[in-house]
């Protein structure tokens, strides 16, 4: 997949994640987790026990992105389509770049992909004590449509958004 590098802003980079990222992306999810691991008292979690190479595999043909400041990997995101709906996971961001408006940004370069490949729809989850997660998917027009028990009682929170509303018209 070609690399489209885009500015962003404050030296920032937004471009299409590849196979050749594994690497650095297993680290920046693996330090980013670290806090998810500690709210939820587990590292069984499978950001956190993700081979590289299951990691390689699964960023063939991804939708997803990478976010670079200078030549420094600070945030990832990992897509994929299943029909009309884009499934987003797996939304790192490096935990000193965190609150800085990386995850949003991110975020919203994933959905232009899944936009741009004809997706209607995209879905992400987190886990029900990850408030921080959770008020931004809602900031950024996702609404909850399921909760899904966990055997350790927690909730997983599937959110959706509407991608058609960026290319809405006017009337």
């Amino acid at each position: 997949m070609p690399q489209h590098d885009q500015p962003a802003q404050d030296d920032m980079t937004i471009s299409d994640i590849g196979p050749e990222d594994a690497g650095e992306t297993l680290t920046l999810q693996r330090a980013a987790f670290v806090q998810e691991a500690l709210i939820y008292d587990t590292v069984q979690m499978p950001p956190l026990t993700q081979t590289l190479e299951e990691l390689r595999a699964e960023l063939v043909e991804n939708l997803g992105c990478v976010v670079r400041k200078g030549p420094r990997m600070i945030g990832a995101a990992r897509a994929r389509r299943d029909g009309d709906l884009l499934l987003i996971g797996r939304l790192a961001i490096a935990p000193d770049a965190q609150g800085q408006g990386v995850g949003t940004r991110l975020l919203a370069a994933v959905e232009e992909r899944g936009r741009a490949a004809g997706c209607r729809e995209a879905e992400l989850f987190t886990g029900s004590l990850s408030e921080a997660n959770l008020r931004l998917y809602e900031r950024e027009g996702y609404r909850e449509t399921t909760r899904v028990a966990g055997d350790d009682g927690i909730e997983q929170v599937f959110l959706r958004k509407s991608l058609a509303e960026a290319h809405a018209s006017p009337a």
